[in-house]
């Protein structure tokens, strides 16, 4: 287990920086130290030896409210800095950190310190709520880029359990909540921000498939099991959730099965090498447990796998009890359907499948609600880089794991969460557009279970009564009515009779009913997301530039019908005929737009230190249903259906409730335009109902919704069933017939995900 080699690093500086402080700790806020009276304290411990560290401070509202005070008052004058002047404040800290005047406490810091540190550039200030086994180093880090010259109030650290973190990110003074960690925690802060205009970027646990191919470097591959295990992970206490959840160390080996044998016999006589001891010995492998609660966790998988009749290796079977470590374990033999391999396991136990086929082998890796990670091991490029294409994770390494660099976003698909670290990418969400005004919505406390549950609730105007005109007299004579025209709904590229078979009448702008459309209802969107999921991977694996010419067809044939459109738009909303020609110019230009961005879009090689290329993909989101707003009812159609589509996306698109005949004299268009059936779907009737629907929908991978102030906070709420990634309006108009607003970059970053895939190469011309 151990060698005579020691590693370890001299612990006073540690010990110099706990005692000048006589290892007792408040809050950092402000640039200084905040020690309030009459908190309680939470006990920080070397998980290795059960050494007491020092106390912190277990905040309250009161104390958040000084951080976001401090944080409100920096901002001011941090973010109108310029930038590079706020690049040399970082640049001092970064020098600082690396000069080695930060040591390993714990060594844990790298759970989160990516986040508060991405926050600066663009200007932002921080309070930071740190897990409580990170809790000193987050203390350390704030005062040393104090002391590097960060001005007061930037970054700030309010030490608590989770109930603080949880009233920190639904505080008023917060507009941007970063997270990383429990999925239930994450689904508790989505609905706790729902409708606040509070962004919310997630990065959860989960398990990493590792796949092996019988043309992989087998020793290789075994070394790359103890890294993305963490059984190599330098003795960092590598199994805090901390670090755990936010590297992706967690792994499950997929293994071909012609060579499972020969790698975990491998495997077995690797892992009996591993050393354990103190987190600070560079020469330990395998750091101690967070606390004994994980022990229990850990054997309850186990045991329940032997019972299973599970195979169970471990590596020291005589391995002392009483200590702070866990034994590695292999499983093999398991089931798919264990409760071992469904589930993330925080801890030193790996679990092994086996597969015959590639095909079999990317099934088993997506067969998850989690999309962090995986790596891909084989000498066969070819056959690597269609793997890494279609598993749906956010990061894929080639003969590699756990390869990180800031120049390369990293993130999650699926459960996982959404928004990235690193690269051009993790700034998204820590930016606005420059014409968007932060919304703060005035929604109070609403009703979830009655919102939008009932179908028909607002019941439609019934011709004949309540002032409606019955149906305009037709031009064949004074005593010819015209015929009522009835719209269906459009799904699988055809047109469908609602499941209700109910019908509602639109009235143009004088009152009068110009038409009827289908009244959808849950049975009608749910036959549109099926359709729309069997089309998806077709149409997102169809060339960029097959996609184009689609989408500029779908511009051409709208140009043909410009008059018929513009002069049913003009009677529709009572707009001049020049207004609804513009709108319908408009609609054209967007789908010229957005086609245009069909193949621009694609992704770009990341500069990251790697001796290879590190490529940055821009995939599909999926599923994605869209709400449409009432006002400008075809350009807000056509500018929210062209994006999606044009970046490989299938749609279920809900009709403006008032104004939907512009959405559906678009079915003739698509019919005529060589769009395959189910990548776009309209469905119409009550917004509220079907956007309901949609937001708890279990395989719509995100929703846009324009609507309502209350429309907004339910779809944020309903999102974290399936953390599905979500766009409201907060109930703000958009100007749709602005470039910048209707067209503008948010478009595409709501319209595709981003996965890196990090491609090493060989050493032949290194040097």
């Amino acid at each position: 287990m151990k060698g005579d080699e020691s590693g370890a690093e001299t612990k006073q500086p540690e010990a110099a920086w706990l005692d000048s402080h006589g290892r007792t700790f408040g809050h950092f806020i402000d640039g200084k130290w905040l020690k309030p009276g009459g908190r309680e304290s939470h006990a920080s411990r070397n998980p290795a030896t059960g050494e007491h560290l020092a106390a912190t401070t277990q905040g309250t509202s009161e104390d958040l409210d000084a951080a976001v005070e401090a944080a409100a008052k920096a901002f001011e004058s941090w973010s109108r800095l310029p930038g590079h002047v706020r690049a040399r404040h970082l640049y001092n800290a970064e020098q600082l950190s690396m000069e080695g005047s930060i040591p390993a406490i714990h060594s844990q810091f790298p759970a989160f310190g990516d986040t508060p540190l991405g926050l600066h550039p663009p200007g932002n200030t921080v309070v930071i709520n740190p897990a409580g086994p990170t809790r000193l180093s987050a203390l350390l880090l704030a005062e040393a880029c104090t002391q590097a010259g960060l001005p007061a109030g930037v970054l700030n650290v309010v030490t608590g359990d989770g109930a603080l973190g949880e009233a920190l990110a639904i505080h008023p003074g917060i507009k941007q909540v970063a997270f990383a960690g429990d999925a239930e925690v994450a689904r508790a802060l989505r609905r706790a921000t729902a409708g606040t205009g509070t962004k919310l970027t997630l990065q959860l646990g989960g398990k990493s498939p590792f796949v092996v191919f019988e043309s992989a470097d087998l020793d290789s591959a075994v070394e790359g099991v103890v890294d993305a295990t963490g059984w190599g992970g330098g003795g960092v206490g590598q199994w805090n959730p901390g670090l755990f959840l936010s590297r992706g160390a967690g792994a499950q080996l997929l293994i071909q099965e012609s060579v499972v044998g020969d790698f975990t016999h491998r495997l077995k006589r690797r892992m009996g090498q591993l050393r354990v001891g103190d987190a600070l010995d560079k020469a330990v492998d395998l750091g101690a447990l967070a606390d004994e609660a994980q022990r229990g966790l850990l054997e309850g998988y186990v045991e329940e796998a032997r019972a299973e009749g599970a195979e169970i290796f471990q590596a020291w079977a005589a391995f002392p009890s009483g200590n702070p470590y866990y034994p590695p374990t292999l499983i093999t033999g398991v089931e798919t359907s264990s409760r071992c391999v469904r589930e993330e396991i925080s801890g030193p136990v790996l679990v092994v499948l086996t597969f015959r086929t590639p095909k079999e082998a990317v099934t088993l890796a997506n067969n998850t609600p989690y999309g962090l990670a995986a790596s891909v091991w084989t000498e066969t490029l070819p056959l690597a880089l269609e793997v890494a294409h279609i598993l749906q994770v956010g990061t894929v390494w080639v003969n590699g794991h756990n390869m990180f660099d800031a120049a390369s976003a990293f993130g999650g698909y699926k459960e996982i969460g959404y928004g990235r670290d690193g690269g051009k990418e993790g700034l998204y969400d820590y930016v606005r557009p420059v014409w968007e005004t932060p919304p703060r919505p005035s929604v109070g406390e609403m009703n979830y279970k009655s919102f939008g549950v009932s179908y028909g609730a607002n019941v439609p105007p019934i011709p004949g009564k309540d002032g409606i005109p019955l149906s305009v007299m037709s031009a064949l004579g004074k005593n010819v009515p015209s015929v009522d025209r009835t719209y269906k709904l459009y799904y699988g590229g055809a047109q469908k009779r609602p499941d209700a078979m109910c019908s509602r009448p639109v009235l143009d702008h004088a009152g009068k009913i110009m038409a009827y459309v289908a009244d959808g209802n849950a049975k009608d969107i749910r036959n549109a997301v099926e359709a729309a999921h069997k089309a998806a991977p077709g149409w997102a694996r169809r060339a960029a530039h097959a996609r184009a010419q689609i989408v500029y067809y779908l511009a051409e044939n709208l140009e043909l019908r410009r008059v018929e459109v513009a002069s049913r738009l003009a009677a529709l909303t009572g707009a001049s005929s020049e207004d609804a020609l513009h709108e319908v110019d408009l609609s054209v230009q967007r789908l010229f737009h957005w086609a245009a961005y069909s193949d621009k879009y694609g992704g770009a090689v990341q500069e990251t230190p790697l001796y290879g290329a590190a490529l940055l993909c821009r995939e599909p989101v999926g599923v994605v249903g869209v709400v449409c707003p009432d006002d400008s009812p075809l350009l807000s159609f056509v500018s929210l259906l062209a994006p999606a589509i044009a970046r490989g996306n299938a749609v279920v698109m809900v009709a403006s409730e008032c104004s939907p005949l512009p959405a559906l004299d678009f079915y003739q268009v698509l019919d005529t335009s060589d769009v395959p059936g189910g990548v776009v779907n309209i469905i119409t009737g009550g917004r509220e109902h079907l956007s309901r629907v949609l937001a708890e929908h279990q395989d719509v991978q995100a929703v846009w919704y324009f609507g309502t102030q209350e429309g907004s906070k339910f779809i944020e709420w309903a999102s974290a069933g399936n953390l599905k990634q979500t766009w409201v309006n907060y109930g703000a108009e958009r100007h749709w017939a602005d470039p910048t607003q209707g067209s503008g970059e948010e478009f595409l970053h709501h319209a595709t995900q981003c996965k890196s895939i990090w491609l090493p190469m060989g050493e032949t011309f290194a040097n």
